[in-house]
């Protein structure tokens, strides 16, 4: 698991709890977003469009809209990312593909298969 260097992953209790999980945890070089640039803008997009646009009055509350947001965010929302496409479309793609990976089916097109390298290439 990859993450900034904020406190709640660098605590001994978060740490610990990677180390109970044989979870590998790789901090970004401080003040470097960039070296994890997917979840910072997660993180962008839930804030602005999520967390400031409500004023939560329970916790039930929070996470009903919290709930709905990330419906929407992975079932609804196209992804340019991903080929214009909600990241549960393309999982299941993926997926599929995989299945497929000894067949000599074409790749879905706004997809694509990685074919293994060595370094020198």
């Amino acid at each position: 698991m990859r993450t900034d260097n904020g406190p709640e992953f660098t605590s001994r209790a978060f740490l610990g709890w990677c180390e109970r999980n044989e979870i590998q945890h790789i901090l970004i070089e401080p003040g470097r977003p960039m070296h994890n640039g997917y979840i910072e803008s997660f993180n962008g997009k839930f804030r602005d469009e999520c967390l400031n646009e409500h004023w939560f009055e329970t916790l039930a509350q929070a996470r009903e809209v919290i709930r709905a947001w990330a419906q929407d965010y992975n079932e609804v929302r196209p992804h340019s990312s991903i080929g214009r496409m909600p990241p549960r479309h393309f999982a299941r793609l993926h997926r599929q593909q995989a299945g497929n990976a000894g067949s000599s089916e074409t790749p879905t097109q706004n997809t694509t298969i990685l074919q293994p390298r060595t370094v020198s290439e």
